[in-house]
């Protein structure tokens, strides 16, 4: 009977194996959706959704810049996470990236990160888009509902209800946001996990800014990512027949290991030359990665490599130097800055 019970269960053990992917750089077995279904689900909603907040205009502009954070971690706190939109808000960033791990996988947490996003979206139309309110003014409860007001963007004439206001937050997939298939979680509010994002700073001749959004959540590009990377196959491919001045790249896991107390890489090692080598080829100018929860800077090839700390709550109690602004200036020259975080979980 022991014997038995024993193959049982080395039986489930191999079934786990081989139904689940390797996501965490300790070899925890969590994930359901693997990254090729996951980089197939995404191509395909941007397909069907390109244009649709993946380009902004910063035309015309001494300078442009965007607010980058990494794993917040979101579970009863939403605290850091409230602050870093905010102040994306407050500073009229262009664009707000987050690199991964960016909630917990339980119903709960991702409940409450929707009502986030869904609050800093209705602020963010509220404050870019001309609004027409359709409800009742004597009463309060239609005042408050997001559903009864109509935005107007001045510049294209497109009129949006708060659902469909394009926002210019993009979230990378981390390993945390896939756990016990969190996939569903996450696709349910962000739709995808790799992606882009043009920005114009010139419009003759035309003259784009470029952010690649991989998923690296499960350590590993995938043939499918792999294959859209070698092929160009970006949803937004027919704007690059005109110039790239400036590359970004969003990944969760880390290319190279701040200190020898951290995670190294999760990369296969062909991955990632291939990563950098390609990196190199696309004249990328920074390299944002999260995951080990610890700041680096490197060079490589004349590619900067910026890694983040963790802004979450649980990693990082004290208030500190956080997130990261750039600032792109209307010549094309990159500086950026450390931001301070002061939200404390009570």
């Amino acid at each position: 009977m022991k014997k038995i019970q024993s193959a049982l269960l080395t039986l489930t053990v191999m079934i786990a194996l081989v139904a689940c992917e390797k996501v965490s750089p300790i070899g925890v077995l969590v994930s359901g959706t693997g990254v090729e279904d996951r980089v197939k689900m995404s191509h395909l909603y941007f397909q069907d959704h390109k244009g649709e907040g993946y380009y902004w205009d910063a035309c015309g502009k001494d300078e442009y810049t965007f607010l980058v954070g990494a794993d917040s971690h979101l579970t009863n706190d939403k605290g850091r996470l409230q602050e870093m939109l905010q102040n994306t808000l407050d500073n009229n960033d262009l664009l707000c990236a987050h690199l991964g791990d960016i909630a917990d996988t339980k119903a709960e947490y991702y409940i409450d990160l929707e009502d986030l996003i869904n609050d800093f979206k209705w602020k963010y139309a509220k404050k870019h888009f001309k609004e027409q309110y359709l409800g009742d003014v004597d009463d309060e409860e239609e005042l408050e509902d997001p559903d009864n007001y109509i935005y107007t963007d001045t510049v294209e004439d497109k009129r949006y209800g708060v659902d469909d206001v394009p926002m210019p937050f993009y979230p990378v997939v981390g390993n945390h946001d896939i756990t016990h298939n969190g996939w569903a979680l996450w696709s349910n509010v962000f739709h995808s996990s790799f992606y882009e994002v043009l920005v114009i700073v010139n419009y003759d001749p035309l003259v784009w800014d470029r952010f690649i959004f991989l998923d690296t959540a499960s350590g590993t590009l995938g043939a499918e990512q792999v294959k859209l990377i070698e092929e160009d196959g970006f949803v937004l491919r027919e704007y690059l027949e005109s110039n790239i001045r400036n590359t970004f790249v969003f990944s969760h896991t880390n290319i190279f290991r701040p200190s020898s107390l951290q995670f190294a890489s999760t990369f296969a090692r062909e991955e990632t030359f291939f990563l950098l080598n390609q990196f190199k080829e696309w004249d990328t100018s920074i390299v944002f990665c999260g995951h080990v929860h610890k700041w680096d800077e490197q060079e490589v090839n004349g590619v900067r490599y910026i890694t983040l700390d963790s802004m979450s709550e649980r990693n990082s109690p004290a208030a500190g130097d956080y997130l990261l602004r750039v600032h792109v200036k209307a010549n094309g020259d990159i500086s950026w800055e450390r931001v301070h975080m002061n939200y404390v979980a009570k």
